[in-house]
């Protein structure tokens, strides 16, 4: 499948570095999640304008299905949006592609926390605001 991350909101490129790779000369399985975690992060501080080190949020889920492999180096693009916000988490989807094929699709749901507690709280106004304008 080619890419078509038209209808993403939020595309970032990866390096793929020598210690992604495992010993066939491949990206290892879970770098792929490492990946949109880093486009995740991103997001929220582009999109969000948050300090990655003052957000206070845990991936209660996380889905990836692995279409081929990711051989040798180069750069990964991933493609994401939200696609539904709740009352202390939101879901986002992703799309890595690599030399211009689809090589994983995934979603990934995160819960905001008190860090103090770590019991789920509200998302800030302005995080549903933005969060919905990419659903």
């Amino acid at each position: 499948m080619s890419v078509d991350s038209a209808g993403f909101p939020y595309v970032t490129t990866h390096e793929v570095r020598f210690r992604d790779l495992d010993a066939v000369g491949h990206v290892n399985n879970v770098v792929y999640a490492t990946y949109c975690e880093q486009c995740r992060v991103r997001y929220l501080e582009a999109e969000l304008d948050e300090r990655a080190a003052d957000i206070s949020v845990v991936v209660a889920h996380l889905e990836l299905d692995y279409r081929q492999p990711i051989g040798g180096m180069g750069t990964v693009s991933v493609a994401m949006e939200p696609t539904s916000v709740g009352e202390s988490s939101f879901e986002l989807a992703y799309e890595l592609t690599f030399e211009g094929e689809v090589v994983a699709t995934g979603s990934s749901v995160q819960v905001v926390v008190d860090p103090e507690t770590g019991e789920s709280r509200p998302l800030p106004d302005r995080w549903v605001e933005a969060l919905d304008a990419g659903v």
